[in-house]
């Protein structure tokens, strides 16, 4: 199964990088040209730009935010479990809902643009998704908003294993709540803060569905929101789909996704050294 459904594609996906391969025909061995096109793309550096900003701007709130959540409702008061509930219902809902539903609040007319000029805060309505920039930062919100309790999961089970006796010892010491946050919880946590900051880069590079749902086909105005998926998608499907160009731009993502990868692996190792 693994190999049917994991290393094959793989191997195949590599092979047809080097092809020109398109989707109603075979492709002949072509070498780098495939490579050299991608880096010579206008499309694949904004689009590999999306994405690396993507990175740097999700990855520090999810691993932040989460962490901050999983401290709250880890507290033992009545309803808390509501709380905890809540928090993670946006995990299971599907991708496309919470797409459509932002879409919803915030389009030109939605309810966030609504409210603001009915406070007279803008006079406008804000671009939320037909300005490229704005588009990314929506798609970004969306993604923070749907990881927080996924993470906080994560978190809970850590903050678990942290044992009560130091929390005590330094609330005798005279140590209040955020002086025991920082120099307790946070070294106590880190290994998993590690862990889900290289998960959710790995899935920060892979965002598709959140670009297209608020974006639609194009990918925002002329594609300037499109990422290194997005543009894989374009480039691959179709009639004319060039399955090749297209498999040799999801290489370049999967090295990239794997130096973030080496990355985070590297800081764990000496964290723990």
């Amino acid at each position: 199964m693994v190999t049917l459904f994991s290393l094959w594609p793989f191997v195949n996906t590599v092979l047809l990088s080097f092809t020109d391969a398109r989707i109603l025909r075979g492709g002949e061995f072509v070498g780098l040209d495939n490579y050299r096109r991608a880096l010579a793309d206008p499309d694949f550096w904004v689009a590999t730009g999306n994405s690396v900003v993507y990175l740097l701007v999700v990855v520090p709130c999810l691993v932040l935010l989460p962490l901050a959540l999983a401290v709250l409702v880890q507290t033992r008061v009545p309803g808390i479990g509501f709380f905890r509930t809540a928090f993670y219902t946006p995990v299971i809902a599907s991708a496309v809902v919470v797409g459509l539903i932002w879409q919803w609040l915030l389009r030109s007319d939605g309810l966030v643009n609504t409210v603001f000029r009915k406070l007279s805060i803008v006079s406008e309505p804000i671009p939320f998704l037909t300005d490229s920039t704005m588009l990314l930062v929506s798609a970004m919100i969306v993604t923070v908003w749907k990881g927080l309790g996924y993470y906080m999961v994560f978190y809970l089970a850590s903050l678990g294993n942290v044992p009560a006796a130091l929390h005590e010892a330094a609330a005798l010491d005279g140590a209040g709540a955020v002086r025991r946050f920082f120099s307790i919880t946070v070294p106590q946590v880190k290994p998993m803060m590690l862990l889900v900051g290289t998960l959710s880069a790995i899935s920060a590079l892979r965002v598709f569905t959140e670009i297209y749902i608020l974006g639609g086909e194009s990918g925002g105005p002329g594609g300037g929101a499109r990422t290194l998926p997005f543009l894989i998608r374009q480039v691959g499907l179709g009639f004319s789909g060039e399955t090749g160009y297209a498999s040799a731009i999801s290489i370049l993502l999967f090295l990239l996704t794997l130096v973030f990868s080496l990355l985070g692996r590297r800081f764990s190792k000496g964290d723990e050294s």
